[in-house]
């Protein structure tokens, strides 16, 4: 029997205090369609950073014949979905003269902007809009987040370099030319945002608030079962088996937080005396996992990606950034050494620290490639999530050693609906950041008034021969 059932695509599975957008089911449209239309989902966008640019005969492949068969060694992990990448070199970023004295605190601050601050209101924040929010401006208003921005550290790090404003250090998203968007470090809190949780429960002279206690132990997902049940019974085969493999995800990630969290809680009692495990005295206590510097760093950032992944997924922002790390000290025992990794960035071409900037650029790549391959490996219209997705993964150096910003490391990442032709490197493009920034926009759908910061043209190569 045909199974003739149409769910909006605003359907929200929904219990007390909590609602979580559901993917797109075959059962679904995305703007209803015209009559014998193809569902088209609509292109989203994101941007993953790392600070410090790379060892670029590391990154950058050899020839472009060598791209998808021989990659270099950064780009290993990206090897089965490179057929779905691009590559471009001769990317510039923005000159940062008067700013010469100043190269971390504009790394991260003209990556999405492709602007200088003001050089007359140095200690305050007026740069510009940045390009996820002028994206967020357009397609914000039909999700229920206009954009999503997460970091692995707090945005807190003090310096001034040329008297800049602390905020250029660690902000790359800026509504206005004077308002950063601080970015979220918490994954519980990000997953309240996405399960749209609300403040009370009940209704009447029975409604109570929901105690910080309840959103750490109570597993969202259950407030929202009864639903997905009755959801489930009238659907096809495909789309249950679909929402199926959805709850699963979910589940998966709300278990990864909360064991994130119990770690965390356990270790911080034994380091106050309090005993929480049944273990001998003699003993070693449980080790300390600080997030976001701990250990198991690449586990708090697949969490984070897991989370962007949903917030795609289901439709809840079209926009997101994800500030892997910022320039200020940051460390990864997780490698087997706890060095800085800006002073290994200084490294004056000896082996021992080239080595361990190249481990640090693979392993900050492999988070991408982890949200990446994740995106590719769930169903979407006639294709793939990561298809109708523009993930761009980049640094706002080119070598950390030297401060050099001609020749700036971005991985493309999606076909973004069918706009960018992916599989290649581009050995000899000519542009800028702005260029880039602009050329994305336009491949997602996104009108501009005036080009983004520097700009002077579109990167047309980027959809040549499509």
């Amino acid at each position: 029997m045909q199974n003739n059932l149409i769910i909006d695509r605003r359907t929200c599975l929904k219990g007390i205090g909590a609602t979580l957008a559901l993917p797109l089911l075959e059962s679904m449209g995305w703007a209803e369609p015209g009559k014998g239309k193809p569902v088209k989902p609509p292109v989203r966008l994101g941007f993953m950073y790392m600070p410090h640019g790379v060892i670029m005969d590391q990154f950058w492949p050899k020839t472009p014949e060598s791209f998808l068969s021989a990659p270099p060694p950064a780009l290993e992990s990206l090897r089965p979905v490179l057929s779905h990448c691009l590559l471009m070199k001769g990317i510039s970023g923005v000159p940062i003269a008067p700013f010469n004295g100043a190269p971390h605190a504009l790394e991260l601050s003209t990556w999405l902007t492709a602007v200088l601050p003001d050089a007359n209101r140095r200690n305050q924040i007026n740069i510009a809009i940045s390009a996820d929010q002028i994206a967020a401006n357009y397609v914000g208003a039909l999700t229920s987040l206009p954009s999503l921005e997460l970091a692995t550290m707090p945005q807190t790090h003090k310096e001034n370099q040329e008297g800049l404003n602390e905020g250029y250090y660690s902000h790359c998203s800026f509504r206005s030319a004077t308002q950063a968007v601080p970015a979220e470090i918490n994954p519980r809190s990000v997953l309240n945002r996405l399960f749209g949780k609300t403040d009370a429960v009940g209704t009447g002279r029975k409604s109570r608030e929901i105690t910080a206690a309840e959103a750490l132990d109570r597993k969202m997902l259950d407030l929202v079962l009864g639903g997905a049940r009755d959801l489930r019974r009238k659907l096809p085969q495909d789309d249950q088996h679909k929402l199926d493999e959805y709850l699963d995800s979910v589940r998966s990630v709300e278990r990864r937080i909360a064991a994130i969290e119990h770690r965390q809680k356990e270790a911080a009692l034994e380091k106050a005396g309090v005993s929480v495990t049944k273990r001998n005295a003699s003993d070693s206590p449980p080790i300390e996992i600080r997030i976001p510097v701990g250990d198991k760093r690449s586990e708090y950032m697949q969490v984070m990606c897991d989370l962007n992944v949903l917030a795609f997924q289901t439709d809840t922002t079209r926009v997101s950034t994800y500030i892997g790390s910022t320039p200020n000290g940051v460390s990864y025992p997780e490698l087997g050494f706890k060095d800085e990794h800006h002073s290994q960035t200084h490294h004056n071409n000896k082996p021992e620290q080239l080595n361990k900037v190249a481990a640090i650029t693979a392993f900050n790549i492999s988070q991408f490639a982890y949200m990446v391959k994740k995106m590719h490996s769930l169903r979407e219209g006639d294709g793939t999530l990561l298809d109708n997705c523009i993930m761009m993964w980049g640094s706002g150096l080119e070598d950390g050693n030297k401060h050099t910003r001609e020749n700036l490391p971005f991985i493309i990442a999606g076909k973004g609906g069918g706009s960018i032709n992916t599989g290649r490197f581009l050995a000899t493009t000519k542009g800028n950041q702005g260029d880039l920034l602009t050329t994305l926009l336009a491949c997602a759908g996104i009108p501009l008034d005036r080009p983004v910061g520097i700009a002077t043209k579109q990167l047309k190569e980027m959809t040549a021969s499509l």
